[in-house]
């Protein structure tokens, strides 16, 4: 493992295209954690949903286990110890209660302890060009608070999926001392298209901090096709490694005092301000009624 006091490592995106079966998405998953970590990584991370892929609230419900009974964590525990690395588990769906879910993140230890839980804050409730529509919220709910996690090399940001569109959330875990920040996600393929790239850009810009982006990519067992394309961004912006739609490994070595260069070269988390919202040109009440 890479020492305390060194601020650079080896980063892994493992990509993936799970199921709905869980052994087979998982065994699919330590294939590709095995090859990152014999290829050196000391930080390796698997997309959101990485033991199962479900849209249905009651197949998700019925896949789903509480944390001290989830198959999924206490493999991928053992596994982290096993090969003596940090796992972050995207995300697995961990039952709550009868009706409930968490899509909750796990950062494993090399000692296969849980260094660090986050529940994705903001939930996936849209409706897309061509009648794709889904409603997250139907069975999962949302997290209540940002978190972080200090590493030897550095601090991470933890995030999910859709969390990438609420850059408030970056911000406060830039300005919180996130060195680099985790976005595990399952995007569908036709907002990939549109927007991941420039999004996952900006939050690294935005914030000075490396984006570590691995993501789900093709056309899954229950007729979701995801983007694809994990990446791993520059604090400057700079694409590191990209992957295509197929599974499989991407890699960087990451040096994090770029972070901090970037950060003096353009000190945006330093200039941010409080201010107040005027809207101009608004009538008196009685002249927009009279308007109406």
């Amino acid at each position: 493992m890479t020492a305390a006091s060194d601020r650079t490592f080896r980063a892994a995106l493992v990509q993936l295209r799970s199921g709905r079966a869980v052994a087979a998405s998982l065994d699919a998953a330590e294939t590709l954690i095995r090859r990152a970590a014999a290829q050196g990584a000391d930080y390796v991370q698997t997309p959101e949903n990485t033991a199962v892929m479900e849209l249905e609230p009651k197949l998700v419900l019925a896949a789903a286990e509480p944390e001290d009974a989830s198959v999924p964590l206490k493999r991928l525990r053992a596994l982290a110890a096993e090969l003596g690395i940090f796992l972050h588990i995207g995300s697995l769906a961990i039952k709550l209660d009868p009706s409930r879910v968490a899509n909750r993140s796990y950062l494993i230890d090399p000692e296969g302890a849980i260094a660090a839980r986050y529940d994705k804050l903001h939930m996936f409730d849209v409706d897309l060009a061509g009648g794709e529509s889904y409603r997250e919220s139907q069975h999962a709910r949302a997290g209540t608070k940002a978190v972080l996690a200090d590493l030897p090399f550095g601090r991470l940001g933890l995030s999910i999926c859709y969390d990438l569109r609420f850059p408030q959330l970056y911000r406060a875990l830039a300005t919180a001392g996130a060195d680099f920040i985790a976005v595990p996600a399952a995007f569908t393929k036709q907002t990939g298209e549109a927007h991941w790239h420039v999004l996952i850009r900006a939050r690294a810009i935005e914030t000075g901090a490396f984006v570590l982006a691995a993501t789900q990519g093709g056309l899954h067992e229950n007729g979701r096709a995801t983007y694809g394309h994990s990446l791993i961004i520059s604090p400057w912006g700079e694409v590191l490694a990209e992957a295509g739609e197929e599974p499989g490994v991407i890699f960087a070595d990451i040096d994090l005092a770029a972070a901090a260069e970037a950060r003096a070269r353009i000190p945006t988390l330093k200039h941010g301000r409080e201010f107040e919202v005027e809207i101009a040109g608004r009538l008196p009440a009685e002249a927009r009624r009279e308007a109406s």
